[in-house]
């Protein structure tokens, strides 16, 4: 049985004082949750904030971005050995953000995957369609190209132990969602795709949801068989809000 990750994906929003205040707010609301995995993204300059205030805790550390580069003349970058010094676990790649405001490809992504797993920090790859993709058919054949990038140049066994986070772009910020089954549909397919190559590990892989993923849609996207927890962005700045989403992720697996 797959053990559900929800992981709050802060992007640009923080301050010390919001860091404190929602850590505090996050360990209240969590304490007696079990069944389902927590991190958080915090940026990069409140990380090892973070890390200090979730000690002793069930919540892991996660980053939002990582350089290819492990060091060097490479100003403004942040290496996976400095994430793993700091305390992270989970570090987020491929987000549609980066892919669009920063133009990274897939093959630069691939990289990124290829060196956390060498860390042997954990990936969560995000990946999904944009909306005139998805009005084209094509939300498949993207989300195929983009995992293949892995797949074809470190091959499945690479993906054991990491994280697909299946995120719609039309949905990411929008208060669009996919319907519960729109979200499974696309889950198995990216299931059913990794099996091709390796069926151990495609059974075994959490595979998230996100895109505009809150407390009152939660519920029902992780009743969803291939749903494994929840990529989340703005309700992960609300202690209560996230703390709903964490605790249906919990009830879900236990009524699978």
């Amino acid at each position: 049985m797959r053990h559900p990750l929800v992981m709050g994906n802060w992007k640009l929003n923080g301050s010390k004082h919001m860091v404190n205040e929602l850590i505090a707010g996050l360990r209240h609301e969590l304490s007696d949750v079990d069944g389902c995995d927590v991190a958080i993204a915090p940026p990069f300059i409140y990380l090892d904030q973070a890390k200090q205030a979730i000690s002793d805790s069930h919540i892991a550390l996660g980053a939002q971005n990582v350089d290819i580069n492990l060091s060097g003349a490479f100003t403004g970058e942040t290496s996976a050995n400095m994430l793993k010094d700091i305390g992270a676990k989970y570090v987020i790649i491929g987000h549609s953000e980066r892919r669009t405001y920063h133009k990274e490809s897939d093959e630069l992504i691939a990289e990124k995957f290829a060196v956390l797993k060498e860390a042997g920090l954990i990936p969560v790859l995000c990946i999904g369609e944009t909306e005139a993709e998805n009005a084209a058919g094509q939300t498949q054949a993207v989300c195929a190209r983009q995992l293949d990038a892995v797949l074809k140049t470190m091959g499945a066994p690479a993906l054991k132990g990491s994280v697909i986070a299946y995120e719609p772009v039309w949905a990411i910020g929008t208060g669009k969602s996919a319907t519960p089954a729109q979200a499974q549909a696309v889950h198995k397919f990216i299931r059913d795709h990794i099996a091709k190559h390796d069926a151990d590990v495609a059974a075994k892989i959490i595979i998230q949801y996100g895109g505009s993923v809150n407390d009152s849609n939660a519920a029902e996207l992780f009743s969803q068989p291939d749903i494994d927890g929840a990529l989340v962005g703005g309700a992960s700045l609300k202690a209560d809000a996230f703390a709903i989403i964490v605790k249906a992720a919990a009830k879900a697996k236990k009524a699978k």
